[in-house]
């Protein structure tokens, strides 16, 4: 392994034992009636995932030497967000998994009400965590934190993006719809997390056009890897059931491109997002690392 690689390896154990650590405070199991909410909570979020959002969140942020509980709050916050998706996506009216994370579905392993909830009140212990003041004493900063993450989450990002997958089961996309459902889907929680580290380090919006550049093209690569992983991956390193997308006939990059310039496209995407981090030094070398695991990583 290069040091590079070992550096990334070194962050990915870190920041998943500090969300987990996190997420184990965040969700401890009351007891009273409400406990298997909590489990099923538990059973989602904690262990298991690629941690890839809290991880960026940790990496921008220490370009700008923001106090690492506070990036350890806000990564959490996301990664809630990002597995209340994964819960509702999972249930039967919508992609109708039993897999996930190598381990059963929520709605599998309890019953389909508790996921509903499950999902739920991770979103809201999302905005929870953020609004604390214990995320950060300015409140601009976790209103900025707030409103982003909202952006993000709903209609102009991920729950649209979902929309516009479930559509393109009945309908078919060409490659500019594809990459705006993409964007959406997966870039805009992938842009939030950058973001998030830029505004807890009170970086000017007109400071962030270049983390705004990486973010962009981390998202689409990551998603044409995830395209591709669909195809070749092995079932037990990814952790679900693979091919789905090809069996219910949507688009993706994979099928509108091809396998070899799905590659091509997904190498580009890396080495223009590496680029949009010139202006910083030595410093981001994490967010160089982690734009090209996007297209190692094996789940």
């Amino acid at each position: 392994m290069t040091a590079a690689s070992l550096s990334l390896a070194a962050a990915l154990s870190e920041v998943g034992a500090d969300i987990d650590r996190r997420l184990d405070q965040f969700l401890a199991i009351p007891e009273d009636p409400r406990a298997d909410l909590y489990r099923a909570m538990r059973h989602a979020a904690i262990g298991g995932g690629k941690r890839l959002r809290p991880l960026l969140v940790f990496a921008t942020g220490r370009l700008f030497n923001v106090d690492r509980d506070a990036v350890g709050r806000a990564g959490a916050a996301i990664e809630c967000i990002h597995v209340y998706s994964l819960i509702h996506d999972d249930l039967p009216a919508m992609d109708d998994d039993d897999m996930r994370r190598g381990k059963p579905t929520v709605h599998k392993a309890f019953d389909e009400a508790t996921a509903i909830l499950a999902g739920d009140s991770l979103h809201a212990l999302a905005f929870e965590i953020l609004a604390d003041p214990n995320t950060h004493p300015d409140p601009f900063v976790r209103s900025e934190l707030v409103l982003d993450l909202a952006r993000a989450a709903g209609p102009a990002g991920m729950a649209g993006g979902q929309a516009m997958d479930l559509e393109a089961e009945k309908s078919t996309f060409d490659l500019p719809t594809v990459t705006r459902l993409q964007a959406l889907k997966t870039g805009a929680l992938i842009a939030c997390s950058v973001e998030a580290g830029a505004i807890l380090g009170k970086v000017p919006p007109e400071g962030r056009t270049g983390l705004r550049g990486y973010a962009r093209d981390v998202g689409l690569a990551f998603q044409i890897a995830d395209d591709i992983l669909d195809v070749e991956g092995d079932e037990a390193a990814v952790g679900k059931k693979l091919g789905k997308d090809e069996g219910a006939g949507k688009e993706t990059f994979l099928s509108l491109l091809g396998l070899d310039r799905a590659r091509e496209q997904a190498r580009m995407l890396v080495d223009q997002a590496i680029e949009h981090l010139h202006a910083f030094g030595p410093e981001a070398d994490l967010l160089r690392d982690i734009a090209r695991f996007t297209l190692e990583r094996d789940r």
